[in-house]
C-alpha cells in the first residue's frame, strides 16, 4: 500500500465507527433556530430576498446562481450539532409561475429532475396544495451516504405572480449497506450524523419576462469531532451549499427544457 493511500483509509476506517445519537436539546436548537428565521421571513418587506439587492438581480438576470450564507459561513454551532442555513437565486426566463410550480409538484419526476442527488421520489399522499413525499439521497463528497427521508410540503399560489413552498423533513434515515443484500437503515438519530433534519423554503415571482426562484435550505448535522475533523469538516460544511446551488440549476435546467 501507497503510504498516501494509508492516510486516506485510517480515517475512513474510524468515521465508519464514529457513528453519533441526535439529542434532545440539539433539536430544541435547531428548532428555535428554525422560529427565529421564520419570523424573520415573515417581517422581510420584499417578496423576495435578491430585491432591492441590485447586484443580486442583476447576476441572477444574466442566468448566474446568486447562492450565499445567511450569517458566517453558513454554520450557526447548536449543543451536539451544526445548523446548516444557505439561500440562493435564480431567474427562468420565458417561463410562467405555473410551470414552475409545476415541477416542485410533481414529485414522483424529482429522480429525474434532481438525479443524482435524488435516487428515488414518491408522493406518498396529497390533500389539496399539502403532500407527504419520499425521497431516497445520495450525499458525496470523500464519502457517500444514503438517506431515506420523507416531507411534509405544502405549494401555494399567493397571487397571479407570486408562489411560495415550504418542506420539512418528518423522517431521516441513513441507509448502511445500500444496494445489497444486508442493506438496512441505521436507527433514527443514531448514525453518523451527515443530515438530521432539513427544511425548504421556495419563493417564486413572475416578472419582467420569466420568473425569479429562490430558495433557503435549513438543515441539521451532527457537530465535527475533533479526531476527524480534516475528513468531515468539508462533508459537514459544504455539502449543504453545494446541495442547494445543484437544486436550483437542476430546477432551472427543467424549466429551460420544457
Amino acid at each position: 500500500m501507497k503510504l498516501t493511500g494509508f492516510f486516506v483509509v485510517m480515517p475512513l476506517l474510524a468515521f465508519d465507527v464514529a457513528t453519533t445519537t441526535l439529542e434532545p436539546q440539539t433539536v430544541k436548537a435547531f428548532d428555535q433556530y428554525v422560529k427565529r428565521r421564520e419570523a424573520e421571513m415573515q417581517a422581510r418587506p420584499s417578496f423576495l430576498w435578491c430585491d432591492g439587492r441590485q447586484s443580486c438581480l442583476s447576476t441572477v438576470k444574466q442566468g448566474d446562481l446568486m447562492v450565499e450564507p445567511r450569517h458566517q459561513r453558513g454554520v450557526h454551532e447548536v449543543p451536539g450539532g451544526l445548523v446548516h442555513d444557505w439561500q440562493g437565486a435564480t431567474f427562468v426566463p420565458g417561463v410562467k409561475l405555473d410551470d414552475a410550480l409545476a415541477v416542485l409538484r410533481n414529485y414522483d419526476n424529482y429522480k429525474n429532475v434532481y438525479a443524482p442527488e435524488v435516487i428515488d421520489s414518491k408522493l406518498l399522499s396529497r390533500q389539496g396544495e399539502q403532500s407527504k413525499v419520499f425521497l431516497r439521497l445520495r450525499k458525496k463528497k470523500i464519502l457517500t451516504v444514503i438517506l431515506n427521508t420523507e416531507y411534509d410540503t405544502l405549494i401555494e399560489r399567493v397571487d397571479a405572480t407570486h408562489g411560495r413552498s415550504r418542506s420539512f423533513s418528518t423522517r431521516i434515515a441513513e441507509v448502511d449497506d445500500p444496494e445489497t443484500k444486508d442493506e438496512h437503515e441505521f436507527p433514527i438519530g443514531q448514525d453518523h450524523g451527515f443530515m438530521w433534519r432539513l427544511n425548504s423554503y421556495w419563493r417564486f415571482e413572475e416578472r419582467n419576462g420569466g420568473v425569479y426562484i429562490e430558495c433557503e435550505a435549513i438543515s441539521l448535522s451532527r457537530g465535527v469531532p475533533m479526531l476527524l475533523s480534516s475528513l468531515m469538516a468539508p462533508i459537514l460544511r459544504q455539502l449543504p451549499r453545494e446541495s442547494l446551488e445543484k437544486t436550483l440549476l437542476a430546477t432551472r435546467r427543467a424549466l429551460l427544457n420544457q
